[in-house]
């Protein structure tokens, strides 16, 4: 199946999503976030800790489900005697409601500036009895 394919996210956040635990994760890095920014509430999600350019067929990542998406802007002001400096830095919020493992069968989208896709396939886990 096809997926929008959020890379090089945390160990520590692949983790937790293993777990099955619903979480919020905030994107900042451009790659991840002109992705991020056409996702819809109910969309499925590829999420890899690997990087955009190691990106390969049997990469390793979680199939989530895209619950809440909220769009915020920070701004920070320094200022002193010489100069005034103000910065603006926007980031996405996603709640994600982990679904599955999976792994990437082939790589469909990797361009910057462009969003990353992925086809990838479910691995099923088996309880040994």
């Amino acid at each position: 199946m096809e997926y929008i394919a959020l890379t090089g996210i945390s160990e520590r956040v692949i983790s937790d999503l293993r777990q099955n635990r619903l979480l919020t994760i905030e994107i900042r890095s451009p790659h991840n976030f002109l992705a991020a920014l056409r996702m819809n509430v109910g969309d499925m999600l590829f999420l890899t800790h690997t990087s955009a350019d190691d990106l390969i067929g049997g990469s390793m990542g979680i199939i989530a489900k895209l619950v809440r998406h909220q769009v915020s802007t920070h701004r920070v002001m320094q200022s002193s005697e010489v100069y005034y400096e103000e910065r603006e830095t926007t980031s996405l919020r996603l709640q994600l409601d982990p679904k599955c493992i999976a792994r990437v069968r082939k790589v469909l989208n990797n361009t910057i500036g462009e969003v990353t896709k992925v086809d990838a396939e479910e691995i099923p886990l088996y309880n040994a009895r």
